[in-house]
């Protein structure tokens, strides 16, 4: 496969620095920053990943590719993992942006029209994921359109209703939405996160406990009961920019609640935007840190043991809605981006409200999450290894996003980036393949080639973070 010029330059002024005797004095290399470095490596893991995991105008999104093979999955990944393309690209762009802010117009100019283009052809072929369903919630009945786990055949057509959709799914899109908008400034990424936020606070458990306080808490999807950290936590980050994004402005919103006085009467009233925001923001991480929060300083899983076990609806003067869940069981096991969209949602309400609070959760969160994810010579002398089982290769990269955060208020964060940043390099360095790095960034490729598939996602999910370290070594 092609590689990037630019990675072409990396590799040239490598090797002309290793060598002393082929170095003109008079004319030495060009200097690449370690920024420059890592958002050109960025963008080269991100092109192979799209030449190889996407096919067709539809970019149907092969699940696993084999770069010694050359052989990519049939099966098709879901739109979480698809949701992992976007965020690639959605950080290179902001790296090229900061990059350009910082003096180096260069590479912005070369390469941020077409990564743009990119962006938008990744969301419009995102709605094979999209479908419409009539959901009976909490406060109302109700017709939406979003996103399916599974791609359908045509767009629109995908099943959405039930457990065929969750709300994590559509937190990871609103994420990358309102970055997108804040990149691009197209104004179609912010209504499309906005609907998807009223959607997924649609899922809210308003419901009252008898002394009249919210049981709050959204469960994994509409079609479940249990209420997990991953349905939750994201959205605290997003509620906090959408709170920032109409500071100031006269916008409002309806929304729909319970009485907590009868503990019945659906309501509605009309507030602020930006108050709402971040009303919700605080109440969803409030529910979060109250129920998830193990005593070893890092979040669970989610809440277990509800009653009732599945999804029922009760009557209300004549109107059917859904039944609160109380979920008793605090359920691991412990998960690195759970912590992770804590740390953001902490470090994002901090930078919002000024409350020392937050602050304080950010860097306890920060160093007891290191101590527990991170481990010391592992499977290399002096690298900090992450569990890299499963979906994990992803989720470190939420909790690497956590560090980049809090960084800014609390320097000791740094450190706890910069394995992040070894450890790229080390995979990098030592077992980058046709443009592409091992699941195991410390360990590399296997002697057998068809052990070798990649997960779309990591793939990714590594340019993703090479570009968030772009920004972060400008800004730090």
């Amino acid at each position: 496969m092609m590689i990037t010029i630019w990675s072409l330059c990396v590799l040239l002024f490598t090797a002309c620095t290793e060598n002393s005797l082929d170095t003109d004095p008079l004319n030495p290399p060009v200097e690449v920053s370690l920024s420059e470095q890592n958002l050109i490596r960025a963008m080269e893991l991100a092109d192979e990943a799209v030449a190889a995991h996407f096919t067709g105008s539809g970019m149907a999104m092969a699940r696993y590719y084999n770069p010694y093979t050359g052989v990519k999955s049939d099966e098709i990944g879901s739109v979480w993992m698809y949701s992992a393309a976007i965020e690639a690209v959605n950080a290179i762009l902001h790296g090229l942006q900061v990059l350009k802010e910082n003096g180096n117009a260069a590479i912005h100019d070369e390469h941020f029209d077409r990564y743009a283009e990119l962006l938008g052809q990744l969301y419009d072929n995102a709605d094979y994921y999209e479908g419409t369903f009539e959901l009976v919630s909490y406060t109302q009945t109700k017709e939406w359109s979003v996103y399916g786990v599974n791609r359908g055949n045509a767009k629109g057509t995908a099943k959405v209703e039930g457990i065929e959709n969750v709300y994590d799914d559509q937190m990871w899109l609103v994420r990358e939405l309102l970055e997108s908008y804040k990149i691009t400034g197209e104004n179609a990424y912010l209504e499309k996160a906005e609907y998807l936020t009223a959607y997924v606070l649609d899922g809210w458990d308003s419901t009252r406990n008898p002394d009249g306080t919210e049981r709050g808490g959204i469960p994994w999807g509409p079609g479940y009961v249990t209420k997990h950290a991953c349905s939750n936590g994201p959205m605290v980050s997003p509620l906090v920019w959408l709170h920032e994004i109409y500071k100031g402005k006269g916008d409002e919103i309806t929304y729909r609640y319970i009485n907590a006085d009868d503990k019945e009467t659906r309501e509605t009233m009309t507030v602020k935007k930006s108050e709402y925001y971040a009303d919700f923001a605080k109440k969803v991480y409030d529910w979060q840190k109250d129920n998830l929060l193990r005593s070893d300083g890092v979040y669970d899983d989610m809440r277990g043991g509800c009653s009732p076990g599945n999804v029922q609806t009760e009557t209300i003067d004549g109107t059917v809605y859904r039944r609160g869940i109380n979920c008793q069981d605090r359920v691991g096991p412990a998960i690195s981006y759970n912590s992770g969209t804590m740390l953001s949602g902490a470090a994002d309400l901090y930078r919002a409200t000024g409350e020392s609070e937050y602050l304080q959760d950010a860097k306890e969160l920060s160093d007891e999450s290191f101590n527990y994810f991170a481990k010391l010579g592992q499977n290399q002398p002096g690298l900090y290894s992450y569990d890299i089982s499963g979906f994990n290769n992803w989720f470190n990269g939420v909790l690497m996003r956590g560090y980049v955060d809090v960084q800014p208020a609390y320097g000791t964060a740094s450190d706890y980036i910069d394995t992040f940043q070894k450890n790229l390099d080390y995979g990098y360095e030592n077992f980058l393949y046709e443009g592409f790095l091992p699941t195991n960034l410390l360990v590399g490729w296997s002697l057998t080639p068809n052990n070798n598939r990649t997960e779309g996602m990591f793939n990714f999910a590594f340019a993703a973070e090479y570009a968030v370290l772009s920004r972060y070594e400008l800004a730090k």
